[in-house]
């Protein structure tokens, strides 16, 4: 299995068997990445709870709960580290109800391919508006622009200090 069907393989099977225990902690799975660094391979958690501010005892449990699901699934062939955090200041939007918590902040989005009029792939913004299949973003000087959730390659929280 070539390095980036593996990625993309563990890191879907990990959200879906994550996904259920991290939430019976009371906490959320806002994403995970599973990537080869410097020191080895790593499975990495992103957490958050519901008034955000996740802590070191949250990221503790959380990795007590996960580890012996992990362990049991075998997902990962080879050794790895598994580390859980928040997901920061610039937290990642994947999810609707990500983008619904947001909604009138500032947001950056990249798309898949070219949208709008002059054609782009990159909208920083405010967050307007959430609709069914997509959002829509107020970008200062050039106006609104209606994405699809489909058309989304990545999306993040834009914290302003």
């Amino acid at each position: 299995m070539s390095e980036k069907n593996l990625k993309q393989t563990v890191e879907e099977r990990a959200m879906s068997l994550l996904e259920p225990i991290v939430a019976g902690e009371g906490l959320e799975l806002v994403d995970l990445e599973f990537l080869r660094e410097r020191e080895g391979w790593v499975l990495r958690l992103f957490i958050d709870k519901p008034g955000g501010r996740v802590g070191l005892e949250d990221c503790t449990q959380v990795s007590r709960a996960v580890d012996p699901a992990l362990d049991v699934e075998d997902l990962v062939p080879h050794e790895y580290s598994l580390e859980v955090s928040s997901p920061g200041v610039n937290r990642p939007l994947k999810k609707p109800a990500h983008f619904e918590r947001v909604k009138g902040q500032k947001v950056k989005v990249k798309t898949f391919g070219p949208l709008g009029e002059p054609p782009r792939k990159n909208f920083t913004g405010t967050l307007t508006e959430v609709a069914g299949d997509g959002i829509s973003v107020e970008v200062e000087g050039a106006g609104a622009f209606h994405i699809l959730f489909k058309d989304i390659a990545k999306a993040n929280l834009e914290f302003e200090f």
